[in-house]
């Protein structure tokens, strides 16, 4: 209950959180820590973990020096648990505001719910501690235990989620709740303004204002948190916007190629990323720019354009629409270097010629090999639908006829027989 004109926050009761820890931010950490240097009884502390993480705590009332909650023991019992902080004392928030107003980097921080540890530096520094100790945290439950139990210390591990949400609870804890601690932030920072005109002047209008000194900067890259980690990569790639609306499109839009140029979009940047978060992704060669050409084909093999719109790329891609099609296939198999090969009738030189044969010769056992017919860089399986083509990277391509015409019929391997050895068992 709120007494007089006392501010309180209740949080909502929190759902089950299995298979998480209780704080991800370093000052929630420092809460947890707090609570686990002060209770006697690590049994306690983990019962009150299973009945936090099961969600038996109910809502939260947050206000200065006290935690309040019921909280629901495994026989269904509730207990009223409270947590007491000690709060600020005036003359000790007034050394804080003083300095917090100094740093606007200070609010802006806190503004964004985050507590640089700068911050607590500072307060540290001007004698005021912020995030508990030792013996701060200080339990009543009505289960008449005298030290944290496990209604209490579920109490604690609940509140390390909230802090890591919003710090302003900490500081609500310690006596001013944010919208108070903001105006007197305000209304400080308004005052040396006024004192100290340079510290806010434009070039020209005065000295500017001292800047932190460069082996203080350095000293203080210990007591930075850490990087949080790269986010994981999504599953697959987003899923472009719908037009399909019931306002017809301006003259000229075409409504069906916009989306699918979005999700080209989509599917190019998820391509991107999987490709940039990849263990030795930095010592990987630049890829090779596209000609409008190997673009169409690369977009249409991205997804499945209409009609019309395939149309419109075998036009772009200087292409009949069956040979789009066989371009296609082509580029699903191994991209730019597939293309090659399908559209270009290579010829090998000497070196490469030999090279060629030689893999050729050891790629099967006397006799056991196929009989093979060369041409340039094509090597066609007499008797059969199956040929292998070298090409220009040193690997080995397997195509089939289809209807009369060669296609694409394989990723590319190291080893002839490898890339010829599904063509055959096929056949």
């Amino acid at each position: 209950m709120n007494r007089g004109n006392e501010p309180e926050r209740t949080f909502a009761a929190l759902p089950p959180s299995q298979g998480r820890g209780f704080a991800s931010s370093w000052w929630g950490r420092s809460w947890l820590k707090a609570l686990e240097d002060t209770a006697l009884d690590a049994g306690q502390l983990k019962r009150g973990r299973r009945l936090a993480r099961e969600g038996r705590v109910g809502a939260v009332s947050v206000r200065p020096g006290r935690l309040t909650a019921v909280v629901q023991d495994h026989d269904s019992t509730a207990y009223r648990s409270d947590v007491l902080l000690p709060e600020l004392s005036e003359e000790e928030w007034d050394r804080f505001l003083d300095m917090a107003s100094e740093r606007s980097g200070h609010i802006a921080a806190l503004l964004d719910r985050e507590m640089p540890p700068h911050l607590v530096e500072d307060a540290a520094a001007a004698g005021l501690d912020l995030l508990p100790g030792i013996g701060d945290l200080e339990p009543e439950c009505s289960c008449d235990a005298w030290d944290h139990c496990p209604h209490t210390g579920a109490l604690c591990y609940q509140v390390a989620r909230l802090l890591d949400q919003d710090p302003f609870v900490l500081l609500l804890l310690r006596g001013r709740d944010e919208r108070r601690l903001l105006d007197e932030l305000q209304v400080r920072s308004t005052a040396r303004a006024v004192r100290e005109p340079g510290s806010g002047a434009q070039a020209g209008d005065g000295p500017a204002p001292p800047g932190v000194r460069a082996d203080e900067a350095y000293a203080a890259r210990d007591i930075q948190p850490p990087l949080p980690p790269a986010p994981p990569l999504p599953t697959e790639p987003g899923l472009p916007p719908s037009l399909d609306a019931e306002t017809a499109p301006a003259p000229g839009i075409d409504p069906s190629g916009l989306e699918f140029l979005a999700a080209d979009s989509a599917r190019r940047a998820f391509a991107m990323l999987a490709e940039a978060l990849a263990a030795g992704h930095e010592q990987q060669p630049l890829s090779a720019a596209l000609t409008p050409e190997q673009d169409a084909v690369r977009f249409a093999a991205g997804g499945r354009p209409g009609a019309g719109l395939t149309a419109r790329l075998a036009t772009a891609a200087g292409r009949t629409t069956a040979g789009l099609d066989l371009a296609v296939r082509a580029w699903r198999y191994g991209g730019t270097a597939a293309l090659t090969v399908c559209d270009e009738h290579w010829l090998p030189g000497p070196d490469e010629l030999a090279r060629a044969r030689a893999q050729l010769a050891a790629a099967w056992e006397d006799g056991e090999g196929p009989r093979l017919r060369g041409t340039d860089n094509r090597w066609t399986v007499v008797g059969s639908g199956a040929q292998l083509r070298y090409g220009p990277d040193g690997r080995w391509w397997p195509y089939a006829k289809e209807r009369g015409r060669w296609v694409p019929a394989g990723p590319a391997e190291d080893d002839p027989a490898a890339a010829l050895a599904g063509l055959l068992s096929g056949s």
